[in-house]
């Protein structure tokens, strides 16, 4: 038995949620990546999967197996990378967390330059708005929209992210237009479910910071969902200006409360702080980096 390429596809399984996906990642069969697991079960006399017809778990022992099998075979592909960094151009996978909105309007105009850039670079982006375990579920680089909190990573500012307060004409119209923060506790307001204080929206004004507490009769743990229930007329909502100016322009939104400055979050690119950074990690970075500028953001 090959002990690594089973310890990968053991990995793999637990990363991709079903050995019929590892199979798949690894271009591969689903049969194949269970033998491998099930001799590496066998190699080392414990069971690490408790399998069903439609799932499987980690054992206890499984669970501590499958975190010192993550740490070996980062050593392995680092010490692999530190040889070929001199010699080879970037390649392989690299996989990439983003929140859904972000990666839909923004990563994905990019991708056609960064592929003309880096051809043997492939990227698997995995989107979602909230925030995923990056060893667990094999992350190369993650981009989130709030300060770096876990020691454990690094974070690289890509560019800052002001948040605007909008509504519809046609809300306007019908509930009128709150001209001050205090205000906004006489509307619908439409709040994001992954903050931790999500009812709670702060505001700027002459350096001075003012909080309001909102209430709504939606919330959600997708932006482009509450922009969606937005455009429709239903309430008022706090979203970054990336992600509204073509409403903005067309009229569908109207930014309120233009005297105050909304809260502002740093937009990073965050990664395991290991000692080498794998070049197709630092190739999409730099490359973000350049084209995420806030000067060339907000045009």
């Amino acid at each position: 038995m090959d002990q690594l390429s089973a310890m990968r596809a053991f990995v793999r399984v637990v990363q991709m949620g079903s050995f019929s996906a590892a199979g798949r990642d690894m271009n591969t069969t689903q049969t194949t990546i269970s033998k491998k697991v099930a001799a590496l079960e066998q190699q080392i006399g414990v069971k690490l999967l408790t399998r069903s017809s439609r799932d499987h778990t980690l054992t206890p022992t499984g669970t501590e197996y499958f975190e010192q099998c993550v740490a070996i075979l980062g050593d392995l592909d680092e010490a692999e990378a530190r040889a070929r960094a001199e010699i080879a151009s970037p390649r392989g996978t690299i996989r990439i967390a983003a929140p859904v909105a972000f990666g839909r309007l923004v990563i994905a105009p990019h991708i056609a330059e960064f592929f003309t850039l880096y051809p043997e670079i492939k990227v698997d982006l995995v989107l979602g708005d909230k925030h995923v375990d990056m060893i667990s579920d094999g992350i190369d680089v993650a981009i989130r929209a709030r300060p770096l909190e876990d020691s454990s990573l690094v974070a690289r500012h890509l560019f800052n992210n002001p948040m605007m307060l909008l509504a519809s004409p046609q809300y306007l119209a019908r509930y009128g237009e709150p001209k001050e923060p205090e205000e906004l506790k006489e509307h619908n307001c439409l709040v994001f479910s992954n903050l931790k204080s999500i009812n709670v929206w702060r505001f700027i004004k002459e350096d001075k910071e003012l909080s309001v507490a909102v209430n709504g009769n939606f919330q959600s743990d997708n932006g482009d969902v509450l922009l969606e229930v937005a455009l429709a007329g239903i309430g008022i909502v706090q979203l970054p200006n990336w992600m509204v100016n073509t409403h903005i322009k067309s009229g569908a939104l109207k930014e309120i409360m233009g005297n105050y400055s909304g809260q502002t979050l740093p937009f990073n690119a965050i990664y395991p702080q290991n000692r080498y950074v794998p070049l197709k990690v630092r190739c999409f970075v730099d490359f973000m980096k350049e084209k995420l500028s806030d000067s060339k953001m907000y045009k």
